[in-house]
């Protein structure tokens, strides 16, 4: 079980919002959130293959309205 691999499909608004807020959680103490030292690897590598596949947005001038607009349509309508 342990070489299995799961694969997550997001869609670029998802892969971009929860980027940024794996990069904020990363920069936070993990100690606060994160009980246990062995989630730190997996959160890395899903922040890491986030950041890879949302380079474009990441590297944007505009990358907070991209941001902004990508929380906008992810959020549920009142």
């Amino acid at each position: 079980m342990g070489d299995s691999q799961v694969t997550i499909k997001l869609t670029s608004d998802e892969a971009l919002v929860l980027s940024h807020w794996l990069e904020k959680l990363q920069m936070t103490d993990l100690s606060r959130v994160v009980d246990d030292p062995a989630v730190w690897a997996p959160i890395h590598r899903i922040a890491g293959t986030l950041d890879k596949a949302s380079l474009p947005e990441l590297l944007s001038p505009d990358y907070d309205q991209r941001l902004e607009a990508a929380r906008q349509r992810l959020r549920p309508e009142d």
